[in-house]
């Protein structure tokens, strides 16, 4: 027996071709069902439970275990994901950042994806952001652009090309964040729609769909509220996005006293950390790409592996087991 455990992170799973956006970047239905073919063929699922009960007690898991991680709420998840992961007999861990089910508001980041999705231009995108930037520059006393151009670092993204990478960093973290929320909010209005709460209701889950999610069995944990970079909260911020958090899991009927934590961005640190052990947090997944060892990792801080690093068709070969 083992104590290693791939932990697979998602997000989009949707028909792509057929739906409005079909640049967004996620899995299409076809490859989320290839990949669980594969996953079933060369690894073991097992559930949040047996990952929190290992962490417990020092318990092994099956070899090549394998846990399955959905983020942010979209309504694929509902879906797709949840009708496919129970025919198949297969549990998945949720992890809603609460605000977008409570107030309908669309993640900054999630509007940067459908902005990048409607608009194939990246070059007229990052004017458009540059020309938001020049109207906020006194307000926020930013610097000149070629000053980001310089100090942005791009490399290492194993995803987006540099000018797609350099425009979700600015505004994902470099900028100051009310002009980042403020420059998000404006191009999306601009680009993909004005009616944002009409919107955040066909992206995300409702209550009554996780509750549903719930009650066959499906584990949901902790995103926070607002989605926000944790460890750029003093402690009390900090303190309070987890409070509400775990109310928001309580509401869904969901275990708040065995919990696990999903960090946005991959944010923390040891203020953070400590809140977490005091509120009787039992695992954090961070944004770290490696396979989980239960042995050698910090329970708060297990790495994951991204969809993209597995096969997505059942006849592929297995890369070795983790």
């Amino acid at each position: 027996m083992s104590r290693r455990i791939e932990i697979v992170m998602y997000h989009y799973v949707r028909d792509l071709a057929r739906s409005r956006y079909p640049g967004i970047k996620g899995r299409t239905v076809e490859e989320f069902r290839g990949q669980l073919d594969w996953i079933r063929a060369h690894r073991t699922v097992v559930g949040a439970e047996a990952v929190l009960d290992a962490v417990a007690t020092g318990a092994p898991l099956p070899e090549r275990a394998c846990l399955l991680t959905f983020d942010d709420a979209f309504i694929d998840h509902h879906a797709v994901v949840f009708p496919i992961l129970r025919d198949l007999g297969l549990p998945g861990a949720f992890f809603p950042p609460a605000r977008v089910v409570l107030e309908h508001r669309v993640l900054d980041v999630n509007k940067l994806h459908f902005v990048l999705a409607a608009v194939a231009d990246t070059s007229a995108l990052l004017d458009a952001m540059v020309r938001e930037m020049a109207a906020l520059r006194d307000e926020f006393a930013l610097p000149p652009d070629a000053h980001y151009r310089a100090a942005v670092d791009v490399s290492g993204n194993r995803w987006d090309t540099p000018d797609v990478a350099f425009f979700k960093r600015m505004l994902q973290r470099e900028l100051p964040e009310a002009a980042r929320t403020r420059i998000a909010d404006r191009l999306f209005r601009a680009f993909v729609s004005d009616d944002e709460a009409a919107f955040a209701r066909g992206l995300y889950m409702s209550v009554a769909q996780m509750r549903e999610m719930t009650a066959a069995g499906m584990f949901f944990g902790s995103h926070g509220y607002n989605h926000a970079w944790l460890n750029r909260l003093p402690p009390e911020e900090q303190e309070r996005e987890i409070d509400l958090g775990l109310a928001f899991l309580r509401d869904l009927g969901a275990p708040a006293d065995r919990w696990m934590m999903n960090y946005p961005y991959g944010g923390w640190n040891e203020s953070l950390l400590g809140i977490l052990r005091r509120k009787g947090c039992n695992a954090g997944l961070s944004t770290r790409v490696d396979v989980a060892d239960l042995d050698r990792d910090d329970p708060l801080l297990l790495p994951r592996v991204n969809t993209n690093d597995l096969p997505v068709r059942a006849d592929a070969p297995d890369r070795g087991a983790p």
